[in-house]
């Protein structure tokens, strides 16, 4: 007696079998759309690294190019003429033209260099007084002697 009420209360709350298993059509597009926001995103800062590391490869070989033209003016005792000057100074496969620029000091013993190193790909310096916006890779400031 007392069972019979219970039984056929609990068969009316019973959900039915399909309606509990899996997820809904609904349910699933969320997830596939926050799965895409977040492959978005890291494709992004994937692609951002790659131009990073390409930028930073083209800035070290600007650099040693400015470094190498002051090393071969100390090494070699040069003490350059007061002007600019443009030529070539590539490294490896990275095409690079240099900008040197040479001024007086009060002290007549001593020449200031200026190194600049552009891309040659984006338009460097490419006559004699021309210079270039953008492009510049490196610049560096050294002094060249006329001492004994």
């Amino acid at each position: 007696m007392g069972s019979g009420p219970l039984k056929s209360y609990a068969a009316e709350r019973r959900v039915p079998r399909h309606a509990a298993s899996g997820f809904t059509l609904v349910e699933i597009l969320v997830a596939l759309t926050i799965v895409a926001i977040a492959l978005m995103a890291s494709i992004r800062a994937v692609g951002s690294l790659t131009t990073s590391a390409g930028d930073m490869r083209a800035r070290t070989l600007a650099q040693w190019s400015a470094e190498n033209r002051l090393s071969q003016i100390r090494v070699q005792r040069e003490y350059p003429s007061v002007g600019r000057r443009n030529f070539d100074c590539s490294q490896g496969d990275q095409p690079l033209r240099c900008q040197e620029d040479v001024f007086s000091t009060p002290n007549q013993s001593f020449r200031r260099v200026e190194i600049q190193v552009f891309d040659a790909a984006r338009g460097g310096p490419t006559s004699v007084g021309g210079t270039s916006s953008g492009g510049r890779l490196a610049r560096l400031v050294g002094f060249a002697t006329n001492l004994p």
